[in-house]
């Protein structure tokens, strides 16, 4: 699989939901199926039971792929990736294990676009790989809130192993997920999610990515109807890549931080924000744009 194409898919699979002294990348692809750096203000505070709806709308640019050691690898290439993604939450009254009981559903639009030399240039839209998850359950206290689940990426996006850009990863991803919430009664908050990934292998390459843990991180303040903060993520691989010939790519490691802000309006909310991912290795580095729009029935 040639460098070109496994950058291409990686940088857009950052931008899901919906997240690097030779030119190596971990994983295949480069990239994890979350879009790191999705989740953010009271990331762990899942919301009273009802139904609420939730649009992320996501622009990643890249124009540089970092070696094992987090320098610029020599391979031109530029890279932009439009996502939108639809997300409904449903929360029931139910509880389990003293926590209630809801279910979500991610379905991502993309728009990839990609120019390397001497791979080639591409361009490719349509449904990306959606993520399902049956069984959330969430806890809440006077100052904290808590929830977990299992998130499931199923392989709907097409995948063609000779085409530069693709829209899905060909296989199945099972994310165990912990997020947890602390806010002052003057509108401190401290949240991070917490996830690790297991993925199966790809049948057409007959390659399985290695496992990763990653989290996303915010620190803000709640000011009137707006809440003021920075937040970021923090990504590394865990375990080696698998396939039948030698596989040396090392594993990826990531950093972001960037500002965000959020403005509450009755049922609804705007959020804002941009990342700077200020180091990587073994994957690509660039920046992120981010707008969230939730509303509740």
């Amino acid at each position: 699989m040639n460098i070109q194409r496994r950058m291409a898919t990686a940088v857009m699979l950052f931008c899901l939901g919906l997240l690097a002294g030779s030119p190596a990348q971990a994983t295949e692809g480069g990239g994890g199926a979350y879009p790191n750096g999705a989740e953010d203000f009271m990331s762990g505070a899942v919301p009273p039971p009802g139904t609420y709806f939730i649009n992320y709308f996501n622009y990643y640019s890249a124009g540089r792929f970092n070696d094992k050691n987090g320098d610029r690898a020599p391979v031109p290439f530029d890279l932009n990736v439009y996502a939108n993604v639809f997300r409904v939450i449903h929360i029931t009254d139910l509880k389990v294990l003293g926590g209630f009981w809801g279910m979500h559903i991610f379905i991502p639009l993309l728009k990839m676009d990609v120019h390397a030399s001497p791979g080639g240039s591409g361009s490719k839209e349509g449904l990306g790989d959606i993520i399902v998850d049956p069984v959330i359950l969430s806890w809440h206290g006077k100052n904290w809130h808590l929830v977990t689940g299992v998130d499931i990426y199923c392989p709907t996006g097409s995948f063609d192993r000779n085409r530069v850009a693709n829209l899905g990863r060909n296989y199945w991803t099972f994310e165990p997920i912990v997020a947890g919430t602390y806010v002052t009664d003057s509108g401190f908050d401290v949240s991070a999610k917490f996830m690790y990934d297991i993925n199966t292998r790809n049948t057409d390459t007959d390659y399985r990515s290695g496992q990763e843990f990653h989290v996303d991180y915010t620190v803000a303040q709640r000011i009137g109807s707006f809440s003021l903060g920075a937040g970021g993520y923090y990504y590394q691989q865990t375990t080696e890549d698998k396939t039948t010939g030698p596989v040396n790519y090392g594993k990826g490691m990531a950093v972001s931080l960037g500002p965000q802000i959020k403005y509450d309006h009755k049922n609804m909310s705007f959020l804002f924000k941009y990342y700077f991912e200020l180091e990587t290795k073994n994957r690509p580095q660039g920046d992120s744009l981010w707008a969230k729009f939730v509303y509740a029935f």
